[in-house]
């Protein structure tokens, strides 16, 4: 056997909490050692056979394990006929073993009396349990001896009936020799309890969540103060385990959906979100009573929230202080009792940290930083006999520790598939074997690692526990890859790749397997709570057989499976009926679709899943799944309702019934090469036009008829040269036929002549270029508040733009919301009354969902945003009557109902004040500060200079002037440039023509000046977001130059004085000269603003002396434009 490889902490190892003298009892009221850590069995002889066992080979004790299947019928279980002791605590229990019981409770005798009437099955016990002593030590492969198991019948169900919250722990540690474990309810009525870290008053018994009786608005949360409101969650996360949370008053279970944690009442479907993290949720636990719960995500500000899961309420929240993406955690675990946790972080360098949580949240009792060489941990456990042994695994390394004290040691014992000349495959998960010192780890192979404590070969027989462990055996349990193991009561769960559920007693021999769940395969399997459970088949029940020649009926807790490909199922083990629960997409999900006249929403993935659900009932209608490879991208419901469009990620579209989802073509329309991304019908149902990733637009008209398809192909145009955003159907104004648009990265906005169209031939109406320098993300149509019909654009400088929808003149720019990433997509929420109501607009950015009040003024209150997806915003779409908002998260395969809560909206816009109260906080320093004063100085300069040159006078005369309080439209490019914004020539005329025609439309006239109030909204939404970037600069070099060393890229000088003057807005060479002196130097002034005259024949010799061959990005900046990047990032980091 390889030698195993420990690490242990700064501290010495901590002495092992066993008992002194195993025959002292101790006090009445404290627990006893459990029985790994050296309580006394009632069989000592079979401890005896398991100890002189441990150190033989795998080989030597394999042969029973690979006929488990035929064992399985062919000996009885003893602990499987014992009844459980419900009523009585671990020190009665204890006691009890060692015939010293002294007086107990009425339950305990209640209890005794159900032992006698067993008494046939006790017979039968005994009898297996003297064969047990019997048996030779070859029979390796049992994990314990039958003497022992005898024991843990009591043990586990004496635990799994009194799970204790942390507000029923005893204060003070267990002390040496004393249990870990918690008490059962029993003993908490027999005892007084004793001050613990959260006094009982402070959180008392609540009703189950869900309740029936909350109202349906508070359960579903309902009108917060938040504009968005998360009400319901569809799809879940197949990779973080489903938690069954069922008890004797609820049926829940708990599952993730990217960020947000779902209390689902499978019975009365109903959900209650826990919201609170902002990182997709990667791991939960749940306390042995289900009371408590714990999720933790990984990210920046990331944390571990545990929650009261009988009233929804987070009660103390651990954060991550490493402010990294590598931060958060990747598995957490709870002690049976719940008052410990133990959290694994997502470091390179990972640390597991135990937690007293009711009593402290921001330090832990002891850590231990793992080497990165055991890979990623992902899996905890505790030890639930004594809590202070815990095992991690990752998919190739099994850690064990000891933790006491403020101290913890652990052990990595090797294992290659050269120790046992087997394969060892990847670890899955890991238990603590009940009564015994081993551990189980299963493999992706179907094997079990078996783990015994690293001791040397000796005679003297001990079970105390131990870190420090070594692999004993591999054993073959089956062919199947085991995805799952865990415990219950007296039995040893595994689940398999192939969906089946496999019971073994702890001899290893099965005594009971589902294999017709139909779930897929199994991922996690998680049992009810009962603390009344005793495991005895009452009369009139009907739990199947299990393996032994009687064929007894087996009596398990219902419990709940998940699966991999999102299927959640409860398997009602009275009766062996199951349930789905949730059968939800296994796949990223992009399409949405909100009818347009029903309370419904379809959803689309790349499973090839489509499911229509009913939102106000939380119900499916419908659903259909595709052949395999018919990956769902995108999908759109007519106007009438009478069909829904299905775009592919293979190119196709197909036109479905929009009730039953039968195919209305015979053959799907298979046009393009390339992903359909977009996917819209005209406002009359007449056309049907698609967008591919080949940027291409396809168009399909109507046609009427009894036997024939509903649409026919028209034709094709690839009038873009980069990446379609966004395609929509309009009305033309004059007329009620449809008119088409598509905007692309390229920066066009083209629209299609749909009447000159015919087949094989799509015509272009006109194709404008709609910006110089930021790239559209999205467009939809203003809504009609302005007599002028507009088109409203987002780009990813953090701009809105509204065109004019006719001449396609730029006239207006906004400052958009800016929260984090641009808007990627946004969409005018639908009003009963169009013309009169007040209209919202609902956009998504990179991560958040949000909304903004119309009109559109760059006022930053008028908006809000929420994270909606951590890992990414993919669609939106609204409700047909504007209540709700839905997500779509892409890769997390979840969509997230909002519910729309204007009031909340107009309350923090008020709250932001009003006029240019917004706009002044928006300027450094606000009305007070350095920048105002700037403003109003060159302000009141531009008015005297422009009067006095009018006037032919100076600008230094000293004669009395009389100003006005606004300036000339064209002071107004000057201004901006002595505010230290530098607009190009296009967005200058994007400035005047906004403001010229502000009020034609109304008046008919031209505005010819500009008041200080509106100069300010116009410096803020056009000047950049985010100010002047360096980063900008140096990515046009990297575009532009040539490598040039340490130094960057660089561009020749005449190839910059060419580039200058030929391309882009392009200057003359007169122009260059001035600007370049001004820049060095040798000008005391530049641009046209004096009108003063310089050198031009000196010009050409300055610029060649002072201008180097080769410039670099730093040079330009620093030198020439006088930036001073490289000192201002400097500062910037120090």
């Amino acid at each position: 056997m390889a030698d195993e490889e420990g690490q242990k902490s700064g501290s010495p190892k901590p002495e092992s909490p066993q008992p002194a003298d195993p025959e002292t009892t101790d006090a009445p009221g404290t627990p006893t050692r459990a029985d790994a850590a050296g309580r006394k069995s009632k069989s000592p002889e079979a401890q005896e056979v398991q100890e002189s066992k441990s150190p033989e080979p795998a080989e030597e004790g394999q042969g029973d394990a690979e006929n488990v299947n035929e064992n399985a019928g062919g000996e009885e279980q003893t602990d499987g006929d014992k009844p459980t002791n419900d009523g009585t605590d671990e020190t009665q229990e204890q006691e009890g073993e060692q015939q010293e019981v002294p007086a107990e409770t009425e339950e305990a005798q209640q209890e005794e009396q159900g032992e006698e009437q067993a008494g046939e099955d006790e017979q039968q016990a005994g009898d297996d349990e003297q064969q047990a002593e019997a048996e030779p030590a070859e029979a390796g492969e049992r994990a314990s001896p039958e003497g022992e198991q005898q024991q843990t019948e009591v043990d586990k169900a004496q635990e799994e009936s009194g799970g204790k919250s942390p507000t029923q722990e005893q204060q003070q540690p267990p002390a040496a020799g004393t249990d870990a474990r918690p008490s059962s309810q029993a003993s908490l009525k027999s005892q007084p309890t004793e001050r613990g870290p959260l006094e009982v008053a402070q959180i008392p018994d609540a009703p189950q969540i869900p309740s029936p009786d909350r109202p349906e608005s508070e359960m579903e949360g309902t009108m917060s103060n938040a504009a968005l409101n998360i009400i319901w969650s569809f799809g879940l996360n197949r990779n973080v385990r489903v938690l069954n949370l069922t008890d004797n008053t609820r049926k829940v279970i708990m599952y993730t959906c990217a960020h947000v944690g779902i209390l689902y009442d499978f019975n009365s479907n109903r959900q209650h979100i826990l919201q609170g993290h902002s990182n997709p949720i990667t791991c939960t636990c749940v306390s042995e009573d289900k009371r408590w719960l714990v999720t933790g995500d990984r990210g920046k500000d990331s944390m571990v929230i545990v929650w009261d899961t009988y009233t929804g309420v987070p009660i103390q929240t651990i954060f991550d202080t490493s402010n990294s993406d590598e931060g958060g955690v990747v598995a957490v675990g709870m002690t049976p009792d719940a008052k410990y946790l133990a959290t694994i972080s997502a470091a390179k360098s990972q640390v597991l940290s135990i937690w007293d949580w009711t009593v402290d949240g921001d330090t832990p009792l002891c850590s231990a930083e793992l080497k990165s060489t055991y890979g990623v941990q992902n899996f905890i456990l505790f030890n639930p006999q004594d809590i202070h042994y815990l095992v991690t695994n990752s998919d190739s390394q099994v850690v064990f520790y000891n933790w006491s004290n403020g101290h913890m040691e652990y052990f990595a014992p090797p294992l290659t598939d050269q120790d046992f000349n087997k394969q060892v495959g990847r670890y899955s998960q890991s238990i603590f074997q009940a009564n015994s010192s081993r551990a189980l780890t299963a493999t992706s192979i179907g094997n079990l690692v078996v783990w015994d404590n690293n001791k040397p070969v000796t005679k003297v027989i001990s079970s105390e526990p131990s870190a420090n462990k070594k692999a004993l055996k591999i054993i073959r349990l089956q062919e199947r890859g085991i995805n799952v193991i865990t415990t219950t009561d007296k039995y040893i769960v595994v689940g398999d790749v192939a969906g089946h559920v496999k019971f073994f007693d702890q001899s290893l021999k099965l005594v009971h397997w589902y294999q017709d769940l139909n779930l897929g395969p199994v991922s996690a399997v998680s049992f009810a709570f009962n603390p009344d459970f005793l495991g005895i088949a009452r009369e009139g029940t009907n739990y199947p057989p299990d393996a032994t020649i009687q064929a007894r009926q087996f009596v398990i807790r219902d419990f709940v499976v998940g699966s991999s490909i999102a299927v959640f199922g409860n398997v009602t083990a009275d009766g062996t009926a199951v349930k789905v629960i949730h059968r939800e997409h296994d796949g990223p999900i992009h399409s949405l679709a909100a009818h347009p006249t029903q309370p419904a929403v379809v959803i689309g993935s790349y499973s090839g899943l489509l499911k229509v659900w009913n939102y106000e009932k939380k119900q499916v209608m419908v659903s259909r799944t595709f052949e395999r490879g018919n990956l769902i991208r995108c999908c759109s419901y007519s106007p009438n309702g009478a069909y829904l469009a299905v775009g592919f990620m293979n190119g196709s579209v197909r036109v479905l019934d929009s009730i039953t989802l039968l195919d209305e073509l015979q053959e799907p329309f298979r046009y393009s090469r390339d992903a359909i991304t977009h996917i819209e019908f005209s406002h009359d149902s007449k056309y049907l036009a698609t967008a591919d990733a080949e940027y291409t637009v396809s168009v399909f008209v109507r046609q009427h008829g009894v036997h024939v398809a509903p649409y026919v192909y028209l034709g094709r145009n690839r009038a873009h040269y980069k990446p379609i955003k966004e395609i929509m159907f309009g009305i033309q104004l004059d007329a009620d036929f449809p008119r088409l648009l598509s905007l692309g990265t390229d920066r066009v906005l083209v629209e299609y002549d749909l009447e000159r169209s015919s087949k094989d031939d799509l015509q272009i109406a006109s194709s404008d270029r709609i910006e110089q320098s930021a790239v559209p993300q999205c467009m939809t149509w203003y809504p009609p508040i302005t007599k002028e019909h507009f088109i409203v654009t987002a780009n990813d400088q953090f701009k809105f733009k509204l065109y004019n929808a006719t001449t396609k003149m730029c006239r207006k720019t906004l400052l958009g919301p800016t929260y984090g990433s641009p808007v990627q997509k946004m969409c005018v929420i639908p009003t009963k009354d169009p013309a009169r109501d007040k209209r919202y607009v609902a956009y998504i950015t990179e991560y958040k969902v949000g909304m903004n009040i119309l009109p559109l003024d760059g006022n930053p209150h008028n908006a809000m945003a929420l994270i909606g997806h951590p890992s990414g915003v993919a669609n939106m779409v609204c409700s047909n009557d504007g209540r709700y908002l839905f997500t779509a998260g892409g890769t997390d395969a979840t969509v997230h109902m909002w519910e729309i809560n204007i009031n909340a909206l107009e309350g923090q816009s008020s709250l932001g004040g009003e006029d240019l109260i917004p706009f002044y906080g928006l300027l450094e320093g606000g009305r007070e500060g350095e920048l105002f004063k700037e403003l109003e100085d060159y302000f009141y300069y531009a008015q005297i200079r422009r009067r006095l040159l009018d006037e032919s006078q100076g600008v230094n005369a000293m004669d009395s002037r009389e100003v006005s309080v606004k300036i000339p439209l064209s002071e107004v490019p000057f201004v901006m440039r002595a505010m230290g914004f530098y607009p190009s020539e296009q967005e200058i005329e994007d400035m005047l023509n906004e403001v010229k025609f502000s009020r034609y439309v109304e008046t008919g006239s031209y505005v010819e000046a500009i008041d200080l109030g509106e100069f300010i909204k116009l410096y803020i939404n056009h000047r950049p977001a985010f100010g002047l970037s360096p980063e900008r600069l140096v990515k046009a070099f990297e575009t532009l130059g040539l490598p040039a060393g340490k130094a960057g890229p660089a561009i020749n000088r005449g190839d910059l004085l060419e580039m200058l003057q030929t391309k882009g807005e392009h200057m003359t060479e007169y122009e260059l000269a001035e600007y370049l002196m001004t820049l060095l130097g040798y000008h005391a002034e530049g641009g046209s603003s004096e009108l003063q005259e310089f050198d031009t024949n000196i010009a050409g010799d300055v610029i060649s002396d002072h201008l180097p061959v080769d410039i670099t990005a730093e040079m330009f900046a620093n030198e020439v434009l006088g930036f001073g990047m490289n000192q201002d990032s400097s500062q910037g980091k120090a």
